[in-house]
C-alpha cells in the first residue's frame, strides 16, 4: 500500500480522529499565541525600522540555535512520559520530568558561555554594522533570558506525554495576552518608560516565558501532589532515567542544534546581501512560522499520541497514528500554499509598510520568498510528524545524523553561491527549498522501512 492510499484510509476510516483534535487543538492554538506574539514583536519592529524587524530575527536565531541542543535533550522527556504513561507507569512519568528539571538546571551556565563568542557570527557573515549590532545586542539578552525557557521545556514535557496539552494553552495564551502590551509599552516607550526598541522586545519575550513557566509550574505541582502520579523522594536522582534522557535524548538535542546552526548560516547569508534582503527574508519567515508552529504541533500531537501507543506495546496502531496526524496536518498545509500565492502582497505589505521603503525593494524580494516557501511546505507538513514518531520509538540516530547531512549540504551550498560564485538571492534561498524535500523523502523511507519496530525505549 502506497503513501498516499496509508494516509486516505487513515484518515477516512480512523475512529480516534476525535482524540487527535483533543491533543492537537490546544497544542496549535497554543503554539498559535506564540505566532501571534512573534509576529507582534516583528509588527512593532518595523514601525521602529527595518534594520530593527532584520536584526529581531537575526540575533533571535542565534540565540535558538545555540539553545536548541538542550530543548531538545530537555523536551525529549516527553516521550520518556508518553511510554511510561502508555505503560501505566506514571510515577516515572513524575521522574522523567524531575531529571530533565535537573538538566535544563546545568545547560543554563554552560550556555551563558557562549556570549561573548556569538558576536564571531557577525564578523564572518560581514553584515552591515548597525544590523549586525542590533542583532547581537537582542542574542545576547535572549541567552541571558533563556533559564525560564529551558524550565519551561522540561514541565511542559510532562503534560505533552500525558495528552493533557489544554494546560500549556492557557500558559501560552497568558503569556501571549500579557506580552502583546508589554512589548508596545517597551518598545515604543509609554507609560512613562524610555523606547528600548529592540531591548523592550526582548525583555518583553523573556518576561512572557516567566509567566508561562510559573503558570506550568503551578498545575504541575497539583497534578503531582496527589493521585497516581504522586513519589516519594520527589528531588530524587534518578540514574536509570537520566541515562536514557541522555542515550535517546542527546541525538534528539544534537540534531535540532546542528539543523538550526546549518539554517542560521543560511540567514545570515541572506543577510549578507543587504538591509532590503534580510528584511525581506524575515518577512518571508515570519509568514512561514504562521505555517510551521502548527506543523510543530502536529509533530509533538505524533509524540504523545505514537508514544502511548508504543508504550502499551500497539506497534500497528502507532503506524496508523502516523499517517493518520500526516493526513490531517497535509491538508493544513495545502490551504496555506494557497493563501501564500494568492495574498502574497497583502501578506508582505502588513510589516512592508511600517518601514521606509520608497522604491518597494523589499516588498519585491519578500514577495517571491513567500512564493518560494510554499515549495517546501508540504514536505515540513511531513517530515515534523514522521521525525516525532522516529524518536518517540527511540530511532533518534539515524533520524540525526541523516538530517544533519542533508541540513549541512544546503549550509556549504549557499556559502559556496554566496561568497564564491556571487549568485542572486533567489538561487541561494532555493537551496532551503531542496534541502527541506530531501529531509522529508529521506524521514520517509526510513519509517517505511520499519525499523522503529525493533527498539524497545522502556522495559
Amino acid at each position: 500500500m502506497n503513501i498516499v492510499k496509508k494516509i486516505s484510509k487513515n484518515y477516512t476510516d480512523s475512529q480516534e480522529l476525535g482524540q487527535v483534535f483533543s491533543i492537537a487543538l490546544p497544542i496549535l492554538l497554543s503554539n498559535g499565541s506564540l505566532t501571534v506574539m512573534h509576529v507582534t514583536d516583528r509588527l512593532f519592529l518595523s514601525k521602529v525600522g527595518q534594520v530593527e524587524i532584520a536584526a529581531q530575527m537575526s540575533g533571535g536565531m542565534t540565540s535558538h540555535v545555540l539553545v536548541s541542543f538542550f530543548v531538545g535533550l530537555i523536551g525529549y522527556a516527553s516521550a520518556l512520559v508518553a511510554q511510561y504513561f502508555g505503560a501505566k507507569q506514571f510515577q516515572n512519568c513524575t521522574r522523567s520530568i524531575i531529571q530533565a528539571l535537573y538538566i535544563a538546571l546545568v545547560s543554563y551556565p554552560l550556555l551563558i558561555l557562549f556570549i561573548p563568542l556569538i558576536k564571531y557570527v557577525y564578523i564572518w557573515t560581514d553584515q552591515e554594522k548597525e544590523l549586525s549590532t542590533l542583532a547581537l545586542l537582542y542574542a545576547r539578552m535572549m541567552l541571558i533570558g533563556c533559564i525560564f525557557f529551558l524550565i519551561k521545556t522540561a514541565i511542559a514535557s510532562f503534560f505533552i506525554g500525558i495528552g493533557k496539552t489544554t494546560i500549556i494553552l492557557i500558559a501560552h495564551l497568558a503569556s501571549t495576552v500579557l506580552n502583546i502590551p508589554l512589548n508596545f509599552v517597551l518598545i515604543f516607550g509609554k507609560l512613562g518608560f524610555p523606547p528600548l526598541g529592540i531591548q523592550g522586545a526582548a525583555l518583553a519575550t523573556i518576561f512572557a516565558s516567566c509567566i508561562s513557566l510559573t503558570i506550568l509550574l503551578f498545575f504541575f505541582w497539583y497534578e503531582i501532589s496527589q493521585g497516581k502520579f504522586k513519589v516519594r523522594g520527589l528531588l530524587k536522582i534518578d540514574g536509570e532515567i537520566i541515562r536514557k534522557l541522555v542515550l535517546f535524548g542527546i541525538p534528539a538535542g544534537i540534531g535540532p542544534f546542528l539543523n538550526w546552526f546549518a539554517f542560521n548560516i543560511f540567514l545570515q547569508m541572506m543577510h549578507s546581501y543587504s538591509v532590503d534582503t534580510a528584511s525581506a527574508a524575515t518577512i518571508a519567515f515570519t509568514w512561514d512560522s504562521v505555517v510551521f508552529l502548527p506543523f510543530v504541533a502536529f509533530g509533538m500531537t505524533a509524540r504523545t499520541m505514537v508514544g502511548q501507543k508504543l508504550g502499551a506495546k500497539d506497534k500497528d496502531n502507532a503506524e496508523r497514528m502516523t499517517y493518520l496526524i500526516m493526513g490531517i496536518s497535509i491538508l493544513y498545509g495545502l490551504v496555506m500554499i494557497l493563501v501564500f500565492n494568492i495574498f502574497t502582497n497583502s501578506l508582505s505589505s502588513i510589516f512592508a509598510s511600517g518601514f521606509q521603503d520608497s522604491n518597494g525593494n523589499s516588498q519585491n524580494i519578500s514577495n517571491i520568498m513567500i512564493r518560494m516557501v510554499s515549495l517546501y511546505t508540504i514536505a515540513n507538513s511531513c517530515k515534523l510528524i514522521l521525525g516525532n514518531s522516529l524518536q518517540v520509538a527511540g530511532d533518534t540516530f539515524w533520524v540525526m545524523w541523516v538530517s544533519i547531512i542533508i541540513h549541512w549540504g544546503m549550509a556549504v551550498a549557499v556559502i559556496l553561491l554566496v561568497k564564491f560564485f556571487h549568485a542572486n538571492q533567489y538561487v541561494a534561498f532555493s537551496t532551503l527549498i531542496v534541502m527541506n524535500n530531501l529531509d522529508f523523502l529521506t524521514r520517509l523511507y526510513r519509517y517505511k522501512s520499519g525499523k522503529w519496530r525493533n527498539i524497545n525505549l522502556i522495559d
